[in-house]
């Protein structure tokens, strides 16, 4: 049945590489097992209150929706303004989306994590996530890395040659030197936010694509959440809990099924049914390549 098998996947065309004018997938690397299996997980029901955005802790100036998943910011002039999630995290690997429109975002729109103790508001107009030591943001419009109230350069940290073709290595994805001018990318509406508390690594996914690890070093054992600031008014942000793993390693039969599927590639995952294997691995390959979370 392996020699079945070995030809079922490997006697195929090549899968046509995907005709995207994104910029995002030539910045990617790699993701490990834990991160792989959890973004090629069904996403968890969207009611789960890790979705809510909290109604105690958000500035005067956020109104939220009936089911606590979207944030909107009333026009206010000279005023910074932020809110975080309903539920945090200590350990484990976790995944959320946030969904925020180009066209209400202006300037200062940030996304990342912090502490309880995170200021939600602030006069002028300013970055509010990573704007003090208890947060950090990744400023959308110029793709700048903020903590402590400084920038710590770009993100993604964009790659030569040599360095794509070594891969990932394990050192900070942003920039050695934050005066080096770079373009900023264009992010997409959707974002979806990485937080390894074990690891103590905030990263990001775009466009299907993980750009890597944008903070290292972060606190380990307290609770850190999913954060947002804005100055512009009528912007409206969504929330929603995808998927998250514990701490434990890998169970062995999930990284087989996601080898097999990353082998067998997206045009031919509905054709699971046709592999030389049992009914019930059929139906466990299929599941397994169901709902992917980066597409």
């Amino acid at each position: 049945m392996g020699l079945l098998l070995s030809t079922w996947l490997y006697d195929r065309p090549a899968d046509s590489a995907p005709s995207s004018p994104s910029a995002f997938p030539p910045l990617a690397v790699p993701t490990s097992s834990r991160l792989a299996l959890t973004l090629s997980a069904s996403p968890v029901s969207p009611g789960d209150r890790r979705s809510h955005w909290s109604s105690l802790h958000l500035s005067y100036h956020f109104l939220l929706s009936p089911c606590k998943q979207e944030a909107t910011r009333t026009p206010a002039e000279r005023s910074s303004d932020g809110v975080r999630a309903e539920i945090g995290v200590k350990s484990g690997l976790h995944v959320w989306e946030v969904v925020w429109s180009l066209k209400h975002r202006g300037s200062h729109a940030v996304v990342g994590i912090s502490r309880q103790d995170c200021p939600l508001q602030a006069s002028g107009y300013n970055v509010l996530v990573g704007g003090d030591s208890q947060s950090w943001g990744w400023e959308l419009k110029t793709n700048q890395l903020w903590h402590d109230g400084q920038t710590l350069g770009c993100y993604p940290r964009k790659r030569n040659h040599s360095e794509a073709s070594e891969g990932f290595r394990p050192q900070s994805s942003i920039s050695p030197n934050p005066k080096v001018a770079e373009t900023p990318l264009l992010i997409p509406e959707r974002v979806l936010l990485v937080l390894d508390p074990d690891a103590g690594t905030l990263g990001f996914v775009v466009d299907g694509s993980f750009l890597g690890v944008a903070f290292r070093d972060l606190p380990r054992g307290v609770e850190l959440f999913p954060a947002v600031s804005s100055v512009r008014g009528e912007a409206s942000i969504r929330l929603r809990y995808m998927n998250g793993t514990s701490c434990d390693p890998p169970a062995l039969m999930a990284l087989c099924g996601l080898s097999i599927c990353q082998i067998v590639g997206q045009q031919r995952q509905n054709e699971m049914d046709k592999l030389p294997l049992p009914p019930s691995l059929q139906r466990y390959l299929q599941s397994c390549s169901s709902h992917p979370l980066t597409i």
